[in-house]
This record gives structure tokens, sequence and C-alpha cells, in this order.
């Protein structure tokens, strides 16, 4: 059997891993990595390629530093080109990017199934890039991995039950993920006292997404917001080259301490060791519940509703207000994440066995 899986973009990096340690398990089954580049800057690409234990990409498409258009349809054409050489039996894309719109579409017309890790999630907000590219490919995918209950509820009230779609509820592979690198981390990562954090309380935050980054009003008041805890405790700050040029671009000063993009090893010491994160990531939101901690979500609306309704997770926005209350508030709460709300830890093996049938 032969399986072509696209990945463009950091979380699916960390999902491709889970993914081929499983595949390397079974023989009589080849596994062909398409990277499209859209993640291009070595920090944030090729460190997870090695430290991930991901095979290197048969192909690289090299496709980045372009509008959604045009990178979905240089990426669509690239792939395509790879589809046809491979014939692969399927096409595994991974979450809500614009590489994995690009697999989907180029796959389908093809003619090759399409299994789409990650389904069914929505923040039913099409403002967002992400939730365009999710519905899209949901909607042309043979297999839909659901890593939620709520994922395969979305699907069956859109009508999923009545396409020629199979809708499994597989969990979610990051939680593979991260109970295999935690362990790791606390030996392989020397990060906290890279930072000088030892002993020290602070919080994890992170900025990336467009509606926060290209609206100079909401950025101002998360970098407020964030220099605001700063003076409480030190708030570590991985930024994205692109949110730095725009902050340089706002006059916007941060106040905080700002670290290079690093590498997951790293992200899961941190994580093991922060007080609270907050983010606009959707994978973030969920490696904090699964190290115990309490997220603030830097957005209007989330994929991981269960998070919200559990109370592990609180939906702040770009208010500084709503965000100082929040953080003072679960300042000192610690949730205790004793629901299994995304599996078992065996996503991986799960998807690849329904794969092989």
């Amino acid at each position: 059997m032969k399986i072509l899986t696209v990945i463009g973009a950091r979380p699916q990096f960390v999902k491709a891993s889970a993914f081929s340690r499983a595949v390397s398990e079974h023989s009589g089954i080849q596994e062909v990595i398409v990277h499209t580049g859209q993640h291009f800057d070595a920090n944030m690409s090729d460190v997870f390629f090695e430290e991930l234990g991901i095979p290197a990409p048969t192909y690289n498409l090299n496709i980045h530093s372009l509008g959604h258009g045009a990178m979905t349809g240089r990426m669509l054409e690239g792939i395509e080109a790879v589809l046809q050489k491979e014939k692969p039996d399927v096409t595994l894309v991974y979450g809500d990017t614009n590489s994995t719109l690009a697999g989907a579409l180029a796959a389908k017309k093809m003619h090759i199934r399409v299994a789409h890790v990650e389904a069914g999630l929505r923040s039913f907000d099409l403002h967002m890039p992400e939730e365009i590219n999710r519905i899209l490919t949901d909607r042309i995918s043979d297999l839909l991995f659901c890593p939620t209950q709520t994922a395969v509820e979305n699907l069956k009230k859109e009508g999923f039950t009545q396409f020629p779609t199979e809708i499994c509820l597989s969990g979610d592979i990051m939680y593979d993920v991260a109970l295999y690198y935690k362990e790791k981390a606390a030996t392989q990562s020397q990060i906290v006292s890279r930072l000088n954090l030892e002993g020290e309380s602070f919080v994890l935050a992170t900025i990336h997404r467009q509606e926060n980054t290209d609206n100079p009003h909401r950025l101002a008041a998360l970098v407020d917001a964030l220099n605001e805890i700063q003076k409480d405790q030190v708030v570590v700050l991985p930024i994205h080259p692109r949110t730095l040029k725009i902050l340089e671009q706002n006059g916007l000063n941060l106040q905080v301490k700002v670290i290079d993009p690093i590498g997951y090893v790293d992200m899961v010491s941190l994580l093991s060791h922060c007080s609270m994160v907050l983010t606009d990531s959707g994978g973030l939101q969920k490696e904090a519940y699964f190290f115990g901690k309490y997220c603030l979500t830097l957005r209007d609306q989330t994929e991981w509703i269960e998070l919200v309704d559990g109370g592990y997770n609180s939906l702040v926005g770009a208010s500084s207000e709503a965000i100082l209350n929040a953080y003072h508030k679960f300042r000192e709460f610690r949730p205790v994440m004793d629901v299994p709300l995304y599996g078992n830890g065996q996503a991986a093996k799960e998807i690849l066995k329904k794969l092989l049938e």
C-alpha cells in the first residue's frame, strides 16, 4: 500500500511524526511525504523533521510567501504532478492549512481516495481562512478522521451521513505526540535553563493567526495585555517572523521575553514548566490541556469547544480588559485534566488500521 502524505506547516509536522512511527511498524506500507514548503524558515521546518524523526520529504515543493490564492494554486499544480508520478492508494492530509486543501483537491480530481485527519472541526467563523480550508477538505474527503465526538456531531449536523464518505472517531493524533515527547523533553531540552527561567513562574504565549496579526487594533490590544502581564510574571513569546515584521511595521513594542521560533521538544518543555498559556493557536489550546495548564484563547471562537465547556479554556478574544480579567481570575487555577476528551493516545494506529482496511 502506498500512502502519500501532504504537510507544510509546523502542526502538521508534529502530527505526521506519530503517523510515520505507526507506519514504520508495518511492512508492505510505503509512505511518500510531500512538503509544500508553507513553513520555509529553517527554525520552523527543518528542525521539526530532525527532532521528531520524520523521514526526509520525498518531495519539497518550496512554495511559500504568497497570497492564499497563489499559494494554493501553486501547491495544487505541484501536488498533482507528484500524484501523477507516484499513483498512491490514498492521499493523507492534516488539519486546515492551504497545503491541506491543495492536497485534497489535487487527489480528488484524480480520483485518488482522500483521508482527512482532524475532520469535523468548526469555529463557525468564515472570516478565518482555516475554517474555509477545513470545510472544503471535509466535503471532498473519503475518510474523515475525527479527533472528538464534537467533531463527529458537527459532520452529522451538516449532512455528511448522506455523502459517500466514512466518519471515524479516531481520537486526537496530537495527544499521541504529547505523550511520546513529554518524557523526552525532560532530558533533551535545555530551553528553561537557557532562558534563565528555572524556578521562575512564567506564561507561555503565541500570536500568529491572521485575524489578530492583520488587524492593527486587535494586535495593539494583545500587545498591551501581554506587556501588562509581564509586570506580574515573565511572558515567553516564541514569535513567527511574519508576526515580528507586522509588529515592527505598526510600531508596537513588546516588552516581554521574545524568542525565535522553537522546535517541538522545546515547546513541550515550556508547556511542562509554564503557569498558563495564552494563544491564538488551535493546536496549543489542546496541548495546554494535555499538560494540565489553563489556557486563555486569544480568539473570538474556537474549534475546540469542549475545552471551553469543560472549564479548561476561556475565549477572551483580543480585548485587553477581558484578557487581563481572565488572567487574574485563573492565575492560580490548576485544572484537573481527568476527562479523556481526545482519546487514549492511539489515534495514529487507529487511522492506519482503518486505511489498511
